[in-house]
């Protein structure tokens, strides 16, 4: 399937699931409805005697699981009126018993309204919530421009949940003095306090991508501005990665590796040496790598590396090339989160940032080993 009828397809998905649970409803209405003729019909196949309608403050209750209070008052005045109707039919008068079958009808309605009256409050208030996390978080990551340098760039954040929880996930690029600088990112935790703690890292790296030459300058400043901002068991991994001249540097601070796609292939470009996350004075040592045109880099977050389906990961460096290899970026992007919600069958336990990355530019001339662009710098001035 191409990958824009792809993405279709997944919005396609999405608004079928939307309009499934907007039914469970009605089908709850219908159900509790149903369950009351069903009981007067079995009273009346079992004959006079059985208690059966006694159960009538069952179909008042099983409304109020889903049905708001106005249909469980419907729900409820149904079972009402039968109870009376059928006690009426059968004895032709209103016994103790049957006034207090109907007295416990009317009780569970009010019951059934007054619990349908809470869940739907306390679900507004959550919704509320999640609209109010959403809003900062969307505030905070600010859209990527789709080419920077010598750079094509898409990016995408993949929610696990609609509910108010929010994660920390984090991206930015920037064209600077520099070359092109980005940073992807995952705060430990959820909620708030991580969107607050991201929009910290975001605000700094903003600022000291344009000031500092040195690259790992640029992780220490980071790493700064998490120590002073959270406590002692909190941290964001990270990567900071630059482009400049077809040189692509990057610094891992205890985050999964970029995956560089090239001519088929994929590489995982791990840290010569593993470095803590920011907020533990990461020392990292650079991975350095010459760009030809037409290379993929796949910037990630945990939340995919870690779906399972069965216990078992999503292969995310096999099928990366088969799914991000071909077409724009954009719609590799959408491809991939098809694919994974396909193979966690739309249940993810977090939420993740993606960035993908096609270099544009001319290949380099340069031989040798490459280097880090600060030590060109540090060349010329010399």
């Amino acid at each position: 399937m191409p990958p824009r009828a792809r993405g279709v397809h997944a919005d396609q998905v999405a608004r079928s699931s939307d309009a499934r649970n907007g039914s469970i409803p009605t089908i709850c209405l219908l159900g509790a409805i149903a369950a009351a003729f069903l009981i007067i019909v079995l009273d009346w196949v079992q004959g006079p005697g059985t208690p059966y309608v006694a159960m009538l403050v069952g179909p008042p209750l099983l409304s109020a699981t889903y049905c708001s209070a106005r249909q469980v008052a419907l729900v409820g005045a149904l079972s009402t009126g039968l109870c009376l109707l059928w006690t009426y039919i059968q004895a032709y008068e209103l016994t103790v018993d049957s006034a207090t079958q109907t007295a416990a009808v009317v009780a569970a309605t009010g019951v059934g309204c007054l619990l349908a009256s809470l869940r739907s409050r306390d679900g507004e208030a959550v919704a509320e919530m999640g609209r109010a996390g959403k809003e900062a978080q969307q505030a905070i990551l600010r859209d990527i421009d789709p080419e920077i340098g010598q750079l094509r760039v898409a990016h995408r954040y993949i929610s696990a949940t609609r509910g108010a929880e929010i994660g920390g996930d984090l991206y930015e690029a920037l064209d600077t003095p520099y070359g092109v600088r980005l940073l992807i990112g995952d705060v430990r935790g959820k909620g708030l306090d991580a969107v607050r703690l991201a929009s910290t890292v975001l605000g700094s790296f903003r600022h000291v991508a344009h000031e500092r030459a040195d690259l790992r300058a640029v992780v220490a400043d980071l790493d700064r501005a998490v120590a002073r901002s959270v406590g002692i068991e909190d941290f964001v991994t990270a990567a900071v990665i630059e482009e400049r001249g077809g040189t692509l540097t990057v610094l891992n601070c205890g985050h999964p590796p970029p995956l560089l796609l090239r001519d088929g292939g994929v590489t995982p470009l791990d840290p010569p040496a593993p470095a803590p996350p920011l907020g533990f004075l990461p020392v990292a040592r650079p991975r350095i790598e010459r760009l030809q045109p037409g290379d993929r880099l796949l910037l990630y977050t945990d939340g995919i590396a870690e779906a399972r389906r069965d216990g078992e990961f999503f292969p995310l460096a096999e099928r990366s090339w088969r799914i991000l290899g071909h077409g724009t970026v954009k719609d590799g992007l959408m491809s991939l989160e098809n694919a994974l919600r396909d193979w966690v069958r739309n249940l993810l336990d977090d939420d993740i940032a993606l960035v993908l990355l096609e270099y544009a530019g001319a290949g380099s001339t340069a031989t040798g080993q490459p280097i880090p662009a600060w030590e060109w710098d540090a060349a010329v001035e010399e």
